[in-house]
């Protein structure tokens, strides 16, 4: 596959062995969530909006909008489970 052949919609299977990357900026076009193997389960009863969820996803899978923490992004979430590490109110249990 040639550079003029990639875009920014070329899905990640399709990507030549290596995943050069022609156009950065991407990333947040292709749906990863599929990845996973365990699924993060958001219990918003048990949340106190402490924010400590929040900067430690590295897939940017956990959406705040005005200030509160809303259920995960599953487009984006690899199930790495450190948001559930990290709760220390129980609100958030990998399945």
């Amino acid at each position: 596959m040639t550079e003029n052949e990639i875009n920014s919609k070329t899905p990640y299977q399709d990507l030549t062995i290596a995943g050069n990357i022609y156009q950065a900026g991407n990333a947040k076009e292709f749906k990863t969530g599929d990845w996973r193997s365990v699924t993060p389960v958001y219990y918003s009863e048990k949340c106190k909006q402490c924010g400590l969820c929040w900067p430690v996803c590295p897939d940017d899978a956990i959406p705040v909008k005005d200030g509160e923490r809303k259920d995960f992004n599953y487009d984006a979430c690899k199930g790495c489970g450190v948001c559930a590490k990290v709760c220390p109110f129980k609100a958030i249990e990998m399945k």
